[in-house]
């Protein structure tokens, strides 16, 4: 073989081996890959290993069904860890290494701030359906994140429903507050609750706070019974709340306590202990006592690949996976402009946790539904419409 010979038969394994890393890289032409950005280990797993698995399930549906565009959905799923800062790696590793159309979560609030800074560097649209913190697509100025969007209501609104239902509903006009300080989200509900209940006319009479970790709270709760508050006001995530509920319980403090969707969680029941758990009230995204039909189609197919009932999560990942098929149909082509472009325009799209239409903020407008635990067992009590 001559030199010209050679250099030719190189630059041509040159190019081959190039195209082989890039379509390794892209996966199959037909596959649409999604990053998937998730709390499946640490303190919040329940969050995020239950929407994942609706979202999953939603995903799967879709590929059997044929696809979107005539493709198949592909997830590329990486663990977060409950911590913020492995969220902004893993982000930052989907949005330039896995070559995905779309970021999927993270579940909470801090989880998914974390997040956004690689998807907007790297113009990849991000879709949290649970992280509910007003400012997960707002910037600072007031200004609109341009490829961050939600499919969960916003926690001002669950702070302002809760205190229009502790009023308006229970009929109760004096509130305590107790708040994890350390969560963007409790203090995001609190924040909302106080101003929505002092401007009905209700009373707040005190503010106290925990930090997340926090297992004893019987001096803080004693100081609230002192103030003979009418109910409470406890926006957190389960791990405390649960303990928090049962303490409070133990030293003679019945009154009501109403929070937001981070009471939605299994262990609720074994932190706080069934006898604990009645006249407990929270905000959240979907109930399973609805008998619309398509969450009695959805439950049925959650049961049969579970064996277990699905909880709000699950629904909300489900929901999750049809809005991105949904969306990607609409943008006609796998592209990430054109796919925000077509999540910017969803209007009356029809899932499990309710129709919804994106804002111009990028927040869904959409029902709050109200859970009501009795001896241990969430049931639906109502359903709570945006007003106009």
């Amino acid at each position: 073989m001559n030199r010209r010979m050679y250099l030719v038969v190189l630059t041509l394994l040159t190019l081959v081996l190039a195209v082989g890393c890039a379509s390794s890289k892209a996966g199959d032409s037909n596959t649409i890959r999604v990053g998937v950005n998730y709390e499946l280990t640490g303190n919040n797993a329940t969050y995020g290993t239950n929407l994942n698995d609706g979202l999953q399930m939603a995903i799967e549906e879709i590929n059997q069904q044929g696809g979107v565009l005539g493709k198949k959905i592909e997830s590329v799923i990486l663990d977060n860890k409950s911590d913020a800062t492995e969220s902004a790696n893993v982000s930052t590793r989907l949005a330039t290494r896995e070559n995905v159309i779309a970021l999927l979560g993270p579940a909470t609030s801090g989880a998914t701030k974390a997040a956004i800074p690689a998807a907007m560097d790297n113009k990849i649209p991000l879709i949290s359906a649970s992280a509910t913190a007003d400012d997960v697509t707002l910037n600072a100025d007031g200004s609109v994140k341009e490829y961050v969007f939600k499919t969960c209501f916003n926690d001002s609104f669950q702070g302002v429903m809760m205190a229009q239902f502790g009023y308006n509903e229970l009929g109760l006009k004096k509130a305590s507050v107790l708040a994890d300080t350390t969560s963007d989200y409790a203090q995001g509900l609190s924040k909302a609750f106080q101003e929505t209940f002092t401007e009905l006319g209700g009373e707040v009479l005190s503010v106290e706070a925990y930090a997340a970790g926090d297992t004893d709270f019987r001096a803080v709760l004693t100081n609230l019974k002192g103030k003979n508050p009418e109910f409470l006001y406890v926006p957190g995530y389960y791990e405390e709340v649960g303990l928090i509920i049962r303490q409070a319980r133990e030293l003679g403090l019945d009154v009501p306590i109403l929070g937001g969707d981070g009471y939605e969680s299994p262990k609720l029941l074994e932190l706080a202990g069934k006898d604990a758990l009645n006249q407990v009230y929270y905000s959240s995204h979907y109930s399973p006592m609805d008998d619309s039909e398509i969450v009695a189609a959805f439950k049925e197919k959650f049961r049969a690949k579970f064996n277990k009932e699905p909880d709000a999560f699950n629904a909300l990942g489900y929901d999750l996976g049809y809005l991105l098929a949904d969306a990607l149909e609409r943008a006609g082509e796998t592209d990430s402009e054109k796919l925000k472009v077509a999540l910017q325009e969803t209007e009356g799209f029809v899932g499990v946790t309710g129709t919804l239409t994106i804002d111009q903020f990028h927040n869904p407008v959409k029902s709050v539904t109200i859970i009501e635990v009795k001896d241990g067992e969430p049931t639906f009590l109502m359903k709570l419409d945006p007003e106009e």
